[in-house]
């Protein structure tokens, strides 16, 4: 959770809005129905416009802050060079040097992609992939959408669609989940451009599908590693809904496209009599080993029920029962009981000032939502305030607080939570959670890290599992993170992926 260095971020997003929303989890794919070999779209141009080049340049930077910044190094190099190889397959001038792909430092499962050639992937994403013709797989289908100019085509709906935080649209359906943008819990997973996302058509989709997997075909790829990677998102989806301990809580990932299990079969039935056998998958597991995974602590680490920052010395604890997500601009919480998020803006002392324009960021000051009184208080030695809004949404009244923390006379945090009316205080223990850490507490954050390793004799699916560096789930993560069920065999020599420190 990095911190914003002023409260118009909301504002920056909305300049690309229609670009990232346009793009932002691009790797939805619809359905893979390649009936041909032939990768150019139809009409296609021979290059990109230089009016695409300036879009794209300019929408790059600001997704880059969306998204935690590049991750830099052998990986992303890696991840790079994929990519542009890929690319080549587009016909769209010299994909070398038309296209820029980017490893973003993010620990959610996403890619997309915006014009100009640029293309996304985040290190968890690749971290799920099993070899490299799904790496292949999922930027080809990316380049697809570049290709076909589709961020183009659905520019002009998604800044009529750019309508974060207004009241209508979020409280309506934070307990209730049938509003336009959906659960509070599930945009607040999501990060900067993902909370403008609008999916692509199902005809765009299928058309993505359908390059990305004639371009794995004619480089040479297996192509049934597009319908093989949506089995790992499936599984990781269904495991994330698992540890949230309810199926009505749906991953960032899934919340914005269908669901991936669905398309699996056809995926894998169209890819069928193509050529192509090319999956490079000790390449891909020796290269992308000791790559970070999860949180980087620079912004913060999700510890089961704990959050802890080791940059802004604090750390608080959700009720049992609650489900965290650490996002660029946020800490989601969600809950059976109740929504909120964990955020700063910028603070200059003055606390009254502080708390209107938290309560304003809801609504982009698009109408006034105002505690009934603002309270003052100390938690663990830290001065703080509190105040809730009654605000009828259009399923009833639901209470909205902010309890805020001042850390310094330029530093504050606060939380944001939404709940049934008169159910506030089902947050009260969070709230009071909230303490300083000391400098050998922050040093103890470390970083996880994928460790690729070689099965030797007596290595048991158990075995690996119990070296995971996580508190639970040991075994789900582990399965999921190699496409491995329960009744899977290893061999010795094969190389599987752990989680460690």
């Amino acid at each position: 959770m990095p911190i914003p260095s002023d409260t118009n971020h909301h504002n920056r997003r909305s300049r690309f809005a229609a670009l990232a929303s346009a793009g932002a989890l691009a790797l939805a794919l619809g359905g893979c129905a390649a009936t041909s070999t032939t990768p150019v779209v139809p009409g296609q141009a021979p290059q990109m416009s230089a009016e695409e080049r300036q879009l794209g340049a300019e929408a790059h930077p600001q997704l880059l802050a969306e998204f935690g910044g590049a991750y830099t190094g052998p990986q992303a190099a890696y991840v790079e060079q994929v990519g542009k190889n890929i690319a080549m397959q587009s016909g769209l001038g010299d994909a070398r040097t038309a296209y820029t792909v980017t490893l973003l430092n993010s620990p959610v499962n996403n890619a997309f992609a915006i014009p100009g050639g640029y293309i996304y992937t985040t290190r968890e994403l690749v971290a799920l992939m099993d070899n490299e013709a799904e790496l292949a797989g999922v930027l080809g289908h990316e380049v697809g959408h570049v290709a076909a100019r589709h961020s183009q085509q659905r520019q002009q709906a998604a800044q009529q669609n750019s309508i974060l935080g207004a009241v209508g649209a979020i409280l309506s359906g934070v307990l209730f989940g049938n509003s336009q943008i959906g659960q509070l819990g599930q945009q607040l997973a999501m990060q900067g451009s993902q909370l403008l996302t609008l999916k692509y058509s199902r005809s765009q989709e299928i058309q993505a599908d359908d390059l990305g997997i004639a371009y794995l075909s004619n480089a040479g790829y297996d192509p049934r590693a597009m319908g093989t990677v949506l089995q790992s998102l499936a599984a990781q989806n269904a495991l994330d809904a698992q540890r949230m301990g309810s199926s009505n809580q749906v991953p960032e990932w899934a919340s914005t496209h269908p669901d991936p299990a669905s398309r699996v079969s056809r995926a894998l039935s169209e890819a069928q009599g193509l050529p192509g056998s090319v999956t490079n998958k000790d390449t891909f597991l020796t290269r992308i080993d000791g790559m970070m995974y999860g949180d980087d602590p620079k912004q913060g680490v999700v510890d089961g029920d704990t959050f802890i920052h080791p940059v802004y010395r604090f750390k608080f604890s959700v009720p049992s029962g609650y489900f965290m997500v650490n996002g660029t601009r946020a800490v989601s919480i969600s809950g059976q009981s109740g929504k909120g998020q964990l955020t700063a803006g910028s603070y200059n002392g003055d606390m009254n000032t502080y708390f209107q324009n938290a309560f304003n960021a809801l609504t982009d000051g698009q109408q006034q939502v105002t505690p009934s009184s603002i309270e003052r208080t100390t938690v663990n030695g830290i001065p703080a305030a509190y105040g809730t809004a009654r605000v009828n949404s259009g399923n009833g009244a639901v209470d909205v607080t902010v309890f805020a923390y001042e850390f310094s006379n330029s530093q504050a945090f606060h939380f944001v939570t939404i709940t049934q009316a008169g159910n506030a205080g089902v947050f009260n223990s969070m709230y009071s959670s909230m303490q300083r850490i000391n400098a050998t507490q922050a040093a103890a954050v470390k970083a996880r890290k994928i460790d690729v390793v070689t099965v030797r004799s007596g290595d048991t699916l158990s075995s690996l599992a119990s070296r995971m560096a996580y508190d639970d789930y040991k075994m789900e993560r582990f399965l999921v993170l190699n496409s491995l069920d329960s009744n899977s065999s290893l061999q010795v020599g094969q190389k599987v992926k752990i989680v460690t420190y």
